[in-house]
């Protein structure tokens, strides 16, 4: 049978997930992810978790296809609720949401005592990346890499973290752009924020058109605006 092609952005996923992990894959999307790592035997086992009745069928469909019903279980629930005690989860991947989505799924996982705080976490958000990284240091969760990918033109971000017993204290530019990201600013970086850029430019020559101009919000837009600037230059 051949073997999935994942797309770029879940490939290079896979690349953070230890061979042998026990994984839950959140929001599976046809179950790719799981699928193609089991191929390889690359992972031990694996849940794929649904939460809409038509992907979940169609991972289920993908699972069988391929003959995977001993390495990978499909389940239908709300976000990490798919995870039992003993399945022994290692690491847990959530990606293409928002990163408010993510971040409530992972609320919802500690306030219901789901996560162990061993896991380690591959979160691909679509939009609201300081959301999530301000979550995870407020959870203790230490961010120990991160990627951006261009795609489809579009431009993705995967933060990869683990829990931690430090206390972890990000600066606001950290939280914004991404503590690895920064250090590296490369060339999609760079196109990211200029895209970015552009809105917050359009966003202030409206307001300029209002009768009533909010000082605080102007100010807000203004350093935004420096911050990019800054970092692009």
């Amino acid at each position: 049978m051949e073997s999935i092609q994942l797309s770029k952005r879940l490939e290079l996923v896979s690349l953070y997930i230890q061979p042998g992990a026990r994984l839950a894959d959140i929001g599976s999307d046809h179950a790719y992810l799981p699928c193609a790592l089991a191929q390889k035997n690359l992972i031990e086992w694996a849940v794929a978790g649904e939460v809409v009745k038509g992907p979940y069928n169609k991972a289920k469909q993908e699972v069988s296809y391929r003959k995977l019903e001993n390495q990978i279980e499909v389940r239908f629930g709300d976000g990490l609720e798919v995870i039992h005690s003993d399945d022994r989860i290692d690491t847990i991947t959530i990606c293409g949401m928002g990163g408010a989505l993510i971040r409530d799924i992972l609320q919802r996982g500690i306030n219901n005592k789901i996560l162990s705080r061993k896991e380690k976490l591959i979160l691909q958000p679509n939009v609201g990346e300081k959301t999530l990284r301000t979550f995870l240091m407020n959870n203790h969760y230490k961010i120990i890499n991160e990627e951006i990918l261009a795609e489809n033109d579009k431009i993705y971000e995967i933060i990869v973290a683990i829990p931690t017993d430090e206390t972890i204290q990000y600066s606001e530019l950290e939280l914004t752009f991404g503590p690895f990201l920064l250090m590296n600013s490369s060339s999609i970086f760079k196109l990211k924020w200029s895209r970015e850029l552009e809105k917050l430019l359009y966003i202030k020559e409206e307001l300029k058109k209002s009768k009533e101009v909010d000082s605080m919000k102007e100010n807000r837009l203004n350093q935004e605006i420096n911050q990019i600037m800054e970092m692009i230059k």
